[in-house]
């Protein structure tokens, strides 16, 4: 069996700061990792201090909200249901305008 190909995605010293800060919220590491895309060993590569040691937290107010994050498939499903809801939206305002036009 092949190993899968490499995402591309890696953590830059902005992204570890934040990390870092999710980290002292109290925030999962399989939150975290989700919220950047990458394998969770990265978050506990950041977090026990393999990589990134010199990089401070950012401070709360700065900082994603909480997790758990929704997935692709969600998000997939939320632009879907609202692709049909500008759909409906138009058909509405294309009634609207007919009757108005009767009315005018």
């Amino acid at each position: 069996m092949s190993k899968a190909k490499p995402s591309g995605i890696a953590l830059t010293e902005a992204d570890a700061a934040v990390v870092k800060g999710m980290l002292l919220r109290g925030d999962r590491q399989h939150d975290i990792a989700a919220w950047f895309g990458v394998n969770g060993g990265r978050i506990t590569d950041v977090n026990t201090g393999k990589t990134f040691a010199s990089v401070n937290p950012e401070p709360p107010e700065v900082l994603p909200p909480p997790g758990p994050y929704r997935g692709e498939r969600s998000a997939a499903a939320a632009r879907t249901l609202a692709e049909q809801a500008v759909e409906e939206i138009e058909a509405i305002a294309a009634r609207l305008k007919e009757k108005l036009a009767v009315i005018l």
